[in-house]
């Protein structure tokens, strides 16, 4: 079976989805493998690294023409597609419920399609879950670039000439993200609160150091592990909890996302008002629409004093270790749905069954 990996044609994405050591692991294992050229540039995988680890460099007609298998990060774009035959299985981030457009696209041509995003919550799957990996990193990230916008420190420090008040950290969302924003701030001296609607991550949040900032709730707020929607009544109270640590706040990290939906707006134009002059916000949904409803994706806005970056859950920034873990991702993946280098499109397992959105040209996943 050839593995095509496929070069990320967005302009802001610096990583890629098997990296040399992956590549040679894969072809330890029977595959073949073909790269695009430059695929892994900006992640600092020279096409050298690839050809030692034994696999083909391609250029990107001649990637999709030989390939079995078309792997990349991102969903297909249009030019992509144009190359796309029916004989293709296709691997990626689809976000099948935000791309009908695409999964319809991908089923008239009649090829097959997976979709690392669509993977179940459940143990078995850990060592393939995309999404928690980069979470993960972007949640590092995200403390480290509000550290770099602020124009204070983190930590308490005393010195000859005063003390300096350690900065505050207010955290929305605890999930992957917000899990590694609150120990990265604690790690570096700030004082951190967070909130998430789900009652069941107060622990969690607290055992890292944070103080919790709860609203009581009847609703059931996670599915399948991931945050629900929060009622209009539910959104009204969180605000008015948070707001007292919102406007002390000196760095503010946002997370929040539902599956398939517009992110939900936490942090509203009159309450960046509200905010004190040289903070900072990080609005880690910006790609989804932005908990933050200044926001703007890739573009920094600065509106009475508060600095506002919109940016994404995707950790282009610290791309050679964002494409390891994804890699890896990838290869747990790539054994678990394969045999004697087939697929074995066993829908009876719940990965399979999950994350196979067309087959052969049929939609199985809306």
């Amino acid at each position: 079976m050839k593995l095509g990996i496929l070069k990320e044609t967005e302009s802001s994405e610096k990583r890629v989805s098997i990296s040399p050591k992956i590549a040679k692991q894969l072809i330890e294992n029977g595959f073949e493998v073909l790269v695009e050229d430059d695929a892994g540039s900006s992640s600092k995988f020279k096409n050298a690294y690839y050809e030692k680890a034994g696999a083909i460099i391609e250029k990107r007609g001649a990637v999709y023409k030989n390939s079995d298998v078309l792997i990349k990060i991102n969903p297909f774009d249009q030019d992509g597609l144009k190359l796309v035959d029916k004989h293709h299985i296709l691997i990626c981030q689809l976000f099948h419920k935000s791309h009908p457009g695409i999964v319809k696209q991908i089923a008239e041509i009649g090829a097959t399609v997976f979709s690392m995003d669509a993977l179940p919550r459940i143990s078995r799957a850990q060592d393939m879950d995309v999404l928690s990996s980069q979470s993960n990193l972007a949640g590092y990230k995200a403390v480290i670039k509000g550290a770099y916008e602020m124009t204070k420190i983190f930590p308490l420090m005393m010195t000859a000439a005063g003390t300096i008040t350690p900065s505050r950290v207010l955290i929305y969302g605890v999930g992957v993200a917000g899990l590694q924003a609150i120990a990265t701030a604690k790690r570096l001296g700030a004082i951190v609160e967070a909130t998430d609607i789900r009652m069941e991550t107060k622990e969690q949040a607290e055992s890292l150091g944070a103080k919790f900032i709860s609203v009581d709730s009847n609703d059931d707020a996670s599915e399948n592990g991931y945050a629900k929607a929060a009622s209009e009544d539910y959104a009204r109270r969180q605000k008015e909890a948070v707001n007292e640590s919102l406007y002390k706040a000196d760095l503010v990290i946002t997370t929040a996302m539902v599956p398939g939906r517009k992110s939900p707006v936490l942090i509203t134009e009159e309450q960046v008002l509200e905010m004190k002059n040289g903070a900072v916000i990080i609005d880690l949904a910006a790609a989804q629409g932005g908990n933050c409803e200044l926001s703007k994706m890739n573009k920094p806005v600065v509106k009475n004093g508060v600095k506002i970056i919109g940016t994404t859950i995707a950790p282009e920034s610290v791309s050679t270790n964002a494409s390891d873990l994804y890699a890896k991702n990838m290869y747990n993946f790539i054994m678990l749905l394969t045999e004697n280098n087939e697929f074995k499109f066993d829908l009876e397992d719940e990965i399979t069954d999950e994350t196979l959105i067309v087959k052969d040209g049929v939609i199985r996943k809306t």
